[in-house]
């Protein structure tokens, strides 16, 4: 037999191993004519360049998918991005969306809460609910994932500052549950590098949060394995106005600095790197799309081979929950939102996504309204279906644009590390501004673009409608911020304030030596210390960042 063949055979009995384990899909692959199709189509082994680019899915350097069967296994995680207002009413929409057919949960955090404030604080007023739900304490966070069991759903969390806090309250309503850590699953965004660079809710330097994240890692590697500890994130990125190629590198850069520090701090690469997860953008150009996603991937398992020698498989898989982008959503005509998020959904599916959050039309506007959600999810299902994306294992590969592209990106995004590396690394070349002047040049081109008409936006630049009506949008009323001071009033009045104090100032004792910062504050969220209080005895021993002016 040659060596093709053995490949070939190898292959095939892995698919029907995989097929076997997840009697939820149909094994017949057949085209709505009855044609049969194979469910991994794969290239001629006569070709080196194709075997050291391309293999099998499942297999190093995974540019076709993390997984042998893909969507052949089982469809990407559903997880629609949801909170608003109070605990109360985002738990209301969760419900929604588990019954509508989400298969797990992603939380938005109000602006307050991931800037580390109370709702009661002067930097909170007017901002309580209003872009995620508002969580003060433990007592907040039970109401959240009241009749959630949290062993039968993972739950995604957009959190970074003050990450470590909101995953020791998941973990404290976990075992109020009867759910030891060990059997929660989900992820925490914890990417703290990307806020310097594009969005901008960081609260502590640098170092001060590096070190909060990899005690995250350490704490998490022993008591929540099943956690993935960071979201390495390149959505936001690109909602600040980088290009694909920029996307990749920087997301790829700050990844590596997260490396080098668990690695700093006394971890095995292997005893981490599998718990690592992305998050990336999914822009309009399909193609493109595609080719990102596959170039990340093997530039990922490459840079963890190769870089830091890791061993374990798993640690050179990048896998990746899409989010389709909330910066090509317009105000105007926001029916038309509905086409732009199905193609950008498509481009992530075809792109091997893990988990797909599709926004809604109305997001250019307000926060969406459960019939906007509704439909959104829908766009999912529909894909996952109907549209036989899901049917083939990789259906684009050996595509003489796509590989062109994914090659090419690769070759652009290595270049931005390098030069990233030649700096010092990304958190020095932060510190300097690179890739925020980076971004805001490549956010001027863009912008450029459409106001020249070099780039069309639909019912924007191009195919306008005079006087079109507005469409019912969902409002946060200003009651919410109230009912939420009462409710933190309420609940401080009937804690033990002996408590609170002993366990915030077991917490600064920790911050101003070098004991992990998990378990007091884990203390603390249990004995019903706030999120502000926790956040400002970090505040005080760790400082605050001041954002670098770039000129």
């Amino acid at each position: 037999m040659s060596i093709s063949d053995k490949k070939q055979a190898w292959q095939d009995a892995v698919v029907a191993k995989n097929i076997a384990k997840a009697p939820e899909r149909k094994a017949e692959f057949r085209t709505t004519s009855g044609i049969e199709m194979e469910r991994c189509f794969t290239p001629g082994f006569d070709y080196p360049e194709y075997e050291d680019n391309l293999g099998f899915p499942g297999q190093y350097p995974f540019t076709r998918g993390v997984q042998p069967t893909m969507y052949r296994g089982r469809f990407w995680t559903m997880r629609q991005y949801a909170g608003f207002g109070t605990a109360r009413e985002s738990n209301e929409r969760y419900k929604y969306l588990l019954q509508a057919g989400q298969t797990g949960l992603s939380v938005a955090f109000d602006l307050p809460t991931q800037m580390g404030y109370d709702s009661d604080a002067a930097m909170a007023a007017g901002e309580v609910g209003k872009v995620g739900v508002a969580i003060d304490s433990l007592a907040d966070m039970e109401i959240l994932f009241d009749g959630i069991p949290l062993d039968q759903v993972s739950t995604s969390m957009t959190i970074n500052s003050t990450a470590a806090i909101l995953l020791a309250m998941y973990i404290a309503v976990a075992e109020k549950q009867g759910v030891s850590p060990d059997r929660i699953s989900g992820t925490i965004q914890n990417d703290i590098l990307k806020e310097y660079m594009a969005r901008g809710t960081y609260i502590y330097p640098p170092r001060e949060s590096m070190r909060i994240i990899t005690d995250i890692f350490a704490y998490c590697k022993d008591h929540v394995p099943k956690w993935n500890t960071i979201s390495i994130s390149g959505y936001h990125i690109r909602e600040a106005g980088s290009s694909a190629v920029q996307e990749v590198a920087f997301t790829l850069a700050d990844g590596i600095a997260y490396v080098e520090a668990a690695l700093k701090a006394g971890l095995e690469v292997d005893e981490f790197a599998p718990r690592l997860a992305f998050f990336f953008n999914a822009h309009n150009n399909l193609l493109e799309e595609v080719a990102k996603f596959r170039a990340a991937r093997r530039m990922w398992a490459r840079i963890m081979k190769e870089r830091f020698g890791a061993r374990d498989p798993r640690s050179m898989m990048l896998r990746f929950h899409t989010q389709t982008a909330g910066c090509t959503l317009t105000a105007q005509q926001p029916d038309n939102n509905i086409m732009r998020v199905t193609i950008q959904a498509l481009a992530a599916v075809l792109g091997g996504t893990q988990s797909l959050h599709t926004n809604s039309r109305d997001e250019a506007l307000a926060l969406p309204t459960e019939d906007s959600v509704r439909i959104a999810l829908r766009t999912q299902q529909v894909i996952a279906c109907e549209s036989g994306a899901a049917d083939s294992i990789d259906p684009l590969a050996g595509s003489f644009l796509v590989e062109s592209l994914t090659d090419q990106i690769e070759k652009a995004a290595t270049e931005y590390i390098e030069k990233i590396d030649r700096l010092g690394g990304a958190v020095e070349a932060i510190s300097r501004g690179f890739q925020q002047k980076e971004i805001q040049d490549s956010a001027y081109a863009y912008q450029r673009a459409i106001e020249t008409e070099e780039m069309i936006i639909v019912g924007v630049n191009r195919f306008t409608i005079q006087n079109e009506p507005q469409p019912e949008l969902l409002k946060i009323k200003e009651e919410v911020e109230i009912a939420q001071k009462k409710a933190l009033a309420a609940m401080k009045a009937k804690r033990d304030e002996a408590k609170v104090r002993e366990a915030l100032a077991t917490l600064e004792k920790a911050a101003k030596g070098t004991d992990n910062l998990m378990p007091p504050i884990l203390g603390a969220v249990k004995a019903y210390a706030t999120l502000g209080e926790i956040a400002n005895v970090l505040r005080d021993v760790f400082g605050v960042h001041r954002e670098t002016v770039v000129l």
